[in-house]
């Protein structure tokens, strides 16, 4: 009888998350993720930054380009009234849950093993979206 091990299987945490993101939109409220922002590859604005944590408030209103990857969450926002580009690694994800109730998830830490993933290349740089008419 041949052994055949399982092969390690990925991080359930950017599933969650999405499912989590869905599920309090979906209930008209809004989602926040809390991230620890010490971790590397982590770009949020330091001066919202408490405790080595920040809050995002990423309800659809409130972000734009909001992209929840399986290594990587992105999106462009406002804080203090000046634009910003957040993009931290999943892993950096301790939290999601409603503001209004708290509903949510507390996520373990994770073991950081290196320096986990590049960040994602933009090939758009900072360029704003562009839409044309088809007919």
């Amino acid at each position: 009888m041949v052994d055949n091990p399982t092969p390690p299987m990925t991080s359930s945490r950017p599933y969650l998350i999405r499912a989590l993101y869905q599920w309090i939109v979906d209930n008209g409220l809004t989602p926040h993720l809390l991230v620890d922002a010490a971790m590397p590859g982590v770009n949020v604005p330091p001066q919202h930054v408490t405790d080595g944590k920040i809050v995002l408030n990423v309800h659809p209103n409130s972000v734009r380009e909001l992209s929840l990857e399986n290594d990587w969450i992105s999106f462009s926002a406002r804080f203090s009234g000046s634009p910003y580009k957040v993009i931290f690694p999943v892993r950096a994800t301790l939290a999601i849950y409603a503001r209004e109730n708290g509903q949510g998830m507390v996520f373990p830490e994770e073991d950081n093993g290196g320096g986990g993933p590049s960040p994602p290349s933009s090939d758009k740089g900072d360029r704003k979206p562009s839409l044309r008419v088809v007919k």
